[in-house]
């Protein structure tokens, strides 16, 4: 392995660190993101930088403990294990996550062979009232700083501007939320809400259906 990097020329291994570095903060690295300045899917030159150097990267994380998967079909590399430390989600982020999982289910069902979903701030707090997931609306401020956080670990890309946050907010949901949630698992997750908020949950703590749901990430 080591023999493999010496080989390689200095603009490599830059690439190198910068993907390995860039997985450990983010956990995913999509093939194709949504750009705001030309609205459409750009190839994503990481995702050919892993697929490039696949087996050293894997042997890489493994002595880590960590595995490197690839899903061709998402279009997503990701890395799992039990010494991946993510932030913990907030009740409102964990509340968005369900729903999103929700929404690109029910479209990929009818969808063609894109894997990417279309979605709304408005139907997503709509979902969130169907379930009666949270007693009061959010404040823009709390609805900002979760998109941004699913933002950052490539579950969606906001596609109007954060600032004029607004029911008619655009997103696309990306493929990534399958690593995450499973379909089966969704259910019953949003009825542990559903306790948890006839026990008095209070809806800016973090919640117990958070380590369920990094069970299911690993």
């Amino acid at each position: 392995m080591i023999e493999y990097y010496e080989q390689l020329s200095d603009e490599e291994r830059d690439d190198v660190k910068r993907v390995i570095q860039l997985l450990f903060r983010q956990t995913f690295v999509l093939e194709r993101k949504y750009e705001k300045r030309t609205g459409r899917f750009a190839f994503q030159r990481d995702y050919r930088i892993l697929n490039q150097h696949l087996e050293f990267l894997r042997e890489y994380f493994s002595i880590a403990g960590l595995e490197l998967r690839d899903n061709s079909h998402m279009g997503v590399f990701y890395i799992q294990g039990e010494t991946v430390l993510g932030e913990k989600l907030p009740r409102l982020a964990t509340i968005y996550l369900l729903i999103l999982k929700l929404i690109y289910d029910e479209q990929m069902e009818t969808a063609s062979a894109s894997s990417y979903v279309y979605t709304s701030l408005g139907e997503i707090n709509e979902k969130i009232g169907d379930f009666g997931l949270l007693k009061n609306l959010s404040s823009a401020t709390e609805m900002r700083k979760t998109i941004s956080l699913l933002k950052k670990y490539q579950i969606i890309e906001p596609m109007d501007v954060l600032q004029d946050l607004n029911e008619e907010s655009r997103m696309v949901v990306y493929p990534c939320i399958n690593a995450v949630l499973l379909g089966a698992d969704v259910q019953k997750l949003i009825e542990t809400f559903t306790e948890e908020d006839e026990r008095g949950e209070e809806d800016g703590e973090q919640t117990g259906i958070q380590s369920t749901i990094e069970d299911l990430s690993e």
